[in-house]
């Protein structure tokens, strides 16, 4: 009779650990085509630059693309109230379907514009448009996404689950190049510039309008189903603000993070075509192949917080980020060794992973259930608009400004206000809200 019982509870356990694997692959590819969207914008911008923008020098069509880039990055916070209000409030599964819908438009947009020779004007507003959807859309998925991976995960591997939010991320932008590379293999430089681009927005269009379809299908969590009956204060502002040392412990966990992350993958590439000096074909494969590795690394580290704690990777990348940035810069600015570039890409990613990988999880263990995706997504999303998404425009300004080494030194100095704020933090996986 015991072994009878016993057959039955590995089974149910084996299900249900099946039906988190099962939902996870739902809420991530859903993730994965977001970020696709989103980073299509950065793989694809040298080559519709001058679509857009007036003709100049390379440097001020790059500058306006990277300043379009940081307006969609204003849309994030009002993206992470917005619908994180509507995941504490309607579900994490209703916002989810709601924000790859968003994209789909803001994609779509940008494939059919047509250029600046054509209709003047409307062409950068109408891009200006399409991001500002984009950066509405991706301030919400951070938030719910990172919300339903946390708390659809067992509790002995939320960290493992929960990195896959970067896993996906990374797979997106990844995504994106592939693509890219793809189409280099394909089409001429000149049919790049002419309509080329316009191929990988109407790719992105289309899968979003698929991951609608699949994210209908996913489980809402157990937490968010106990935490909604009778609970009025859901997703208020009110409710929010009776954490206010969560809050800004999120801002703090992610000023050095966010930097560090949009340097090595969004700023790097045009960095080395500019400053470096490698040709584009050969910089894509290298951003490639620095972040394929990248991605496995997730996981692992994701799975390694689960038996050591989450503050001794966000340490590590703490100490390193502050003193590894400057000679890692500066070094890749000065190589045009294809090897040594990816060597130096690698090894900032590799440091930048003890944040990546775990982010989430220590965000969302901060908050209870009621105020989750808003809690992480607002402070994240105000943070990430600020310092993230002005990263590459505050960059190539000092670029031409002829003060290019300073801009490594404040990466530097914002990962070094990070460590600060992880070494006076708690341990979130012994004291975690989600098991409240």
């Amino acid at each position: 009779m015991s072994t009878e019982v016993h057959g039955r509870d590995v089974a149910a356990r084996s299900g249900g650990e099946r039906r988190v694997v099962a939902n996870v692959i739902r809420g991530s590819i859903g993730n994965l085509i977001e970020w696709y969207d989103w980073y299509a914008y950065t793989a694809f911008s040298v080559y519709f630059a001058a679509a857009f923008f007036p003709k100049g020098d390379l440097t001020a069509q790059l500058l306006n693309t990277a300043g379009v880039f940081a307006i969609g990055f204003l849309m994030r916070p009002l993206g992470g109230w917005l619908l994180g209000r509507y995941a504490d409030r309607f579900g994490r599964r209703a916002a989810l379907t709601l924000s790859v819908t968003l994209m789909a438009c803001g994609s779509l947009v940008i494939a059919l514009t047509p250029g600046y020779n054509t209709i003047g004007l409307a062409a950068p507003l109408l891009l200006v448009f399409a991001r500002l959807v984009q950066g509405l859309s991706v301030g919400g998925e951070y938030a719910t996404s990172a919300t339903y991976l946390s708390e659809v995960a067992t509790a002995s591997k939320r960290g493992f689950y929960s990195s896959f939010q970067y896993v996906t991320l990374v797979a997106g932008q990844l995504t994106a190049l592939g693509v890219q590379i793809l189409l280099l293999m394909v089409l001429t430089n000149e049919q790049m510039d002419s309509w080329g681009w316009r191929i990988p927005f109407a790719i992105g269009a289309v899968g979003a309008v698929i991951v609608m379809w699949l994210r209908r299908g996913m489980d809402e969590t157990e937490s968010y189903k106990k935490a909604s009956e009778g609970n009025q204060s859901r997703g208020t502002v009110k409710a929010l603000l009776q954490h206010p040392k969560e809050c800004l412990l999120v801002v703090g966990l992610t000023l050095g993070g966010t930097v560090a992350f949009y340097t090595y993958t969004t700023y790097l590439q045009k960095y080395m075509v500019a400053t470096s000096g490698i040709d584009k074909g050969t910089v894509a494969w290298i951003n490639f192949l620095a972040l394929l590795v990248f991605l496995f690394l997730q996981p692992l580290a994701g799975a390694l917080s689960d038996r050591i704690g989450r503050r001794w990777l966000l340490l590590t990348f703490g100490v390193l980020g502050t003193v590894l940035t400057v000679p890692i810069m500066t070094l890749l600015g000065s190589t045009q060794d294809p090897v040594m570039a990816f060597a130096l890409m690698l090894g900032g990613l590799v440091i930048v992973t003890g944040y990546t990988s775990i982010n989430a999880i220590v965000k969302a263990e901060l908050f209870p259930t009621n105020i989750r995706a808003l809690g992480v997504g607002l402070p994240y999303a105000l943070t990430v608009a600020i310092f993230g998404g002005t990263s590459e425009y505050v960059a190539l300004w000092l670029k031409q400004a002829g003060m290019e080494q300073v801009f490594f030194w404040y990466v530097s100095g914002c990962v070094l206000i990070s460590l600060i704020v992880y070494l006076r933090m708690r341990e979130t996986s012994k004291d975690s809200r989600m098991e409240g």
